[in-house]
C-alpha cells in the first residue's frame, strides 16, 4: 500500500472505536484468557509502559511498519520481536511522553518527527507484570534509523501488505511462561515469528485497518 494511500486511512482510524480484548484475543492462547478472567490486574501493581507502532513511507513510498528485535539479555523479554518502546520514568508527563522517547532512545526518531494517530487498548503481560499502553504513529519524513546498540539487535521493517495477508497469521507451538508446548496464534513477518503483547496489539491495529479500508 502507497504511504498516501495509508495516510488517508489513518484519518479515518482516528475516529473508530477501539475494538479492544475482542482483537487481543484472536491472539491469545485460551490459557491466557482464561488466566486473565480469573485475576484482577490492579491486584498486581503492574510497572506501566509505552510503545509505538511506527508506520513510514519507504524509498519507493511503500508503507512500513516498524518492530524491533530486542538483544539476549537477562530479562523476560530477551531477543523478542517488539514495538520500539519501554519503561515509564519519573520525569514522563504521561505514557504517550514514555513511548515518544523512548522510540528516539531505542531507533533515533525525534519525538516531534511522529504524528501520533491513536491511543490504543492496554495489554497486560502477567510475566514481567508490565500494563503496556500502545500508540500509532506516522512518520511521514523519515530519515535512516539510528538503532540504540546496547538494547536493540536489529530493526524489522515490514511491509504493511504482508502484515495484512492473512496467509502470515498462524500458529505455532511455543513454550510459555504459564506453560509447555502449547498452540500460540502468530504472525510471521520477515521471517520472525511475532507473538505474545506485541501479536495482541497488532491484532488490534489491523482490525482498525480492516475498517477503516
Amino acid at each position: 500500500m502507497k504511504f498516501d494511500e495509508f495516510s488517508q486511512l489513518a484519518l479515518k482510524i482516528k475516529n473508530l472505536p477501539l475494538p479492544g480484548e475482542t482483537s487481543h484475543h484472536k491472539m491469545s492462547p485460551e490459557l491466557r484468557i482464561q488466566w486473565l478472567k480469573a485475576h484482577k490486574i490492579e491486584d498486581f501493581q503492574p510497572k506501566r509502559a509505552g510503545v509505538m507502532a511506527l508506520f513510514y513511507p519507504d524509498a519507493g513510498n511503500e508503507t512500513r511498519l516498524l518492530l524491533i528485535l530486542r538483544k539476549v539479555y537477562e530479562g523476560i523479554h530477551s531477543n523478542q520481536i517488539g514495538f520500539p518502546g519501554g519503561k515509564e520514568e519519573q520525569e514522563d508527563k504521561d505514557l504517550l511522553q514514555t513511548a515518544l522517547r523512548e522510540t528516539h532512545e531505542e531507533v533515533g526518531v525525534p519525538p516531534q518527527a511522529i504524528e501520533v494517530i491513536k491511543e490504543l487498548s492496554e495489554v497486560y503481560i502477567p510475566p514481567s507484570n508490565f500494563l503496556v499502553s500502545p500508540f500509532m504513529g506516522i512518520y511521514s519524513n523519515p530519515r535512516p534509523f539510528v538503532k540504540e546498540e546496547s538494547e536493540v539487535e536489529q530493526l524489522v521493517e515490514v511491509f504493511l501488505r504482508d502484515f495484512l495477508d492473512d496467509s502470515n497469521h498462524i500458529e505455532e507451538i511455543l513454550s510459555t511462561s504459564y506453560a509447555t508446548d502449547i498452540n500460540v496464534p502468530a504472525y510471521r513477518l520477515n521471517g520472525y515469528t511475532v507473538w505474545g503483547a506485541t501479536a495482541m496489539m497488532l491484532s488490534e491495529i489491523k482490525e482498525l485497518l480492516l475498517k477503516a479500508l
